[in-house]
């Protein structure tokens, strides 16, 4: 390899009080050791991606990559080695014997921004990093090279390859929205509490709205003193005057008829908006004119983000006109009709349920179909049959698709069976289920021996349709999840090739590498808000819609199944 020759990988760890950055070419042999002061790494990586666009590995993106944010440098592309090591560890495509199952030390939680006024990475000396991550450059190159390995080694590499570098570019993406932020606007925010809650009141009192719902719930109950926030009390109460429910969740009070069912469901909704996004809420997260919540990519066992802090995974529908873009800025909102229904009929292969769904609203094809009667009856079926409900409608809708979508019904079905059996189930790209617990491999032994009880038979039962409710859509939301992620990776790339604009144009709350640029805002499993000035926010939008399709292809190649979106370009997120 000559002097000039780009690196194909950068490894970055920490040595002493400064940081080690190890080149790598495309054979994973190094080729050369820089030694810098934590003081000169944000330069340096600049200089880096600009001179060669690396892909730079490291062992948690959130500590390396806030730091580089906060100094205005931007990467293009990563290999986190945490999230990366938690799909090969546990995919089915890896050999069993792959070194990177017994690597130690690579399995802790992911990094928890610390509190903005503590020591950061380039605070080296001071810093904290998650207990039992290794961040030693030599125990980065060691696991870099496990990992290699272990998808070259895989049944399908290809696979492999494709979904550690979406989780990747996933990390980067949840540090810059952070970095970012999500445009806020916090006066509207107080207007909508007030006009919905009433006005706030210090001490821990109920804003009149929200106390004059509990007193017509109290009311409608006859007991002037239940709490409505305890549920043991709630339900005794509700038993009391008949309403003999197991739960005070909404879906199941909503079936009943009382006349405390209204002012009740009332409460819980303004009582809910209160705790979770009231104005402790409000003083918490929104400042600046920016809501900067804590994504954890990765987060949930199907690949779903989590969130840490803020909520990011909610938006709820009557805060959607706080969010407000900066002047001489716009915001494009974008969703994707049915995409967990689109992601099964293409990973099937299932081409009468793509037809269904071709350029238009899914559910209205499988009516038309012939399979079902109504819209509402085509919903119920298919999200029965990916989530195993076997009981009422769903029960007896989900015959039905059977015979006009054998393959798809067929993927969920199998998918169901194994998990009872004890089974694992893959993802399209390979993230793959754990295997069921001792307790409950014991339970389903115990219900095979000849001295078993009815009871016993019925909890293994139990547990086995758990546990296939649990597969079967975990293989369809899972793989959701990874459609989501190479759509917002080719979307971010799409963004960062539009111009910055001007300085007057700028909007610095949104910081020093995203003030000039259209950029990803905020993202929730389906939907994404894009900032954009307002210039660009037209290319912004078919950036958006452009980059679904590259998803789509990404993943399932030449099957014939679109991804449609709902793209809107407004001032705020408030949907028709």
């Amino acid at each position: 390899m000559g002097a000039a020759d780009p690196p194909a990988w950068i490894v970055l760890g920490r040595s002493g009080d400064g940081v080690v950055a190890v080149e790598l070419d495309q054979s994973g042999d190094e080729r050369d050791r820089h030694r810098l002061p934590a003081s000169g790494l944000a330069e340096w990586v600049a200089d880096e991606e600009s001179s060669w666009s690396p892909r730079w590995v490291w062992n948690d993106t959130p500590p390396w990559y806030g730091g580089l944010l906060a100094r205005g440098v931007r990467v293009g592309r990563c290999h986190d080695l945490r999230l990366s090591h938690a799909i090969l560890r546990g995919s089915a495509l890896v050999s069993p014997d792959a070194a990177v199952r017994s690597a130690v030390g690579w399995d802790a939680s992911p990094y928890v921004e610390p509190d903005p006024e503590a020591p950061g990475l380039f605070d080296l000396e001071d810093a904290k990093p998650p207990a039992g991550t290794p961040v030693d450059v030599d125990a980065a190159l060691a696991e870099f090279a496990s990992q290699r390995e272990a998808i070259a080694e895989s049944t399908d590499p290809g696979r492999l390859r494709l979904l550690t570098a979406a989780e990747s570019a996933g990390a980067l993406i949840a540090v810059e929205l952070r970095a970012a932020g999500l445009p806020w606007d916090a006066a509207e925010h107080d207007r909508i509490l007030t006009e919905t809650l009433g006005e706030r009141r210090t001490g821990g009192a109920q804003p009149a709205l929200l106390a004059a719902a509990a007193a017509r719930v109290r009311e409608a109950l006859g007991d002037p003193a239940v709490s409505l926030d305890s549920q043991p009390k709630l339900l005794r109460a509700l038993h009391r005057v008949g309403v003999l429910v197991d739960s005070t969740s909404r879906w199941e009070l909503a079936e009943q008829r009382h006349p405390v069912i209204q002012p009740l469901l009332e409460y819980k909704k303004l009582s809910r908006l209160l705790s979770a996004n009231g104005w402790a809420w409000l003083d918490e997260w929104v400042h600046d004119g920016r809501f900067r919540p804590v994504y954890v990519p990765g987060g949930v066992v199907t690949g779903r983000w989590a969130s840490s802090g803020g909520g990011a995974l909610q938006l709820p529908r009557q805060l959607r006109e706080a969010v407000r873009a900066d002047p001489g800025w716009s915001l494009v909102v974008a969703d994707v009709a049915q995409l967990e229904p689109r992601v099964l009929a293409a990973m099937s292969g299932d081409h009468a349920l793509a037809a269904a769904a071709r350029g238009r609203d899914l559910y209205a094809g499988i009516v038309d179909s012939g399979a079902v009667a109504t819209r509402q009856e085509a919903k119920i079926a298919l999200l029965g049959a990916m989530y195993g409900a076997t009981t009422g409608e769903s029960g007896r809708l989900v015959p039905r698709l059977r015979r006009t979508y054998p393959r798809a019904m067929s993927l969920v079905d199998d998918a169901a069976r194994i998990g009872e059996d004890g089974g694992l189930v893959s993802t399209w790209l390979g993230r793959t289920t754990a295997l069921p617990s001792a307790e409950w491999s014991v339970m389903q032994s115990q219900a095979t021996q000849v001295e078993a009880s009815g009871a016993d038979e019925t909890r293994a039962r139990r547990s086995a349709r758990d546990r296939g409710r649990f597969t079967r859509n975990f293989i369809v939301q899972g793989t959701a999840a990874e459609w989501a992620l190479a759509w917002l990776a080719d979307l971010r790339a799409r963004l960062a090739a539009l111009p910055a604009v001007p300085l007057a144009d700028a909007a610095p709350r949104s910081g020093p590498v995203f003030a000039r640029q259209a950029h990803l805002a905020f993202f929730l499993h389906d939907e994404v808000i894009v900032h954009a000035p307002q210039e660009q926010a037209e290319a912004a939008a078919q950036a958006v819609t452009d980059a679904a399709a590259t998803a789509g292809r990404i993943l399932f190649g030449e099957f014939p199944i679109d991804f449609p979106l709902d793209v809107r370009v407004a001032d705020t997120a408030l949907k028709a």
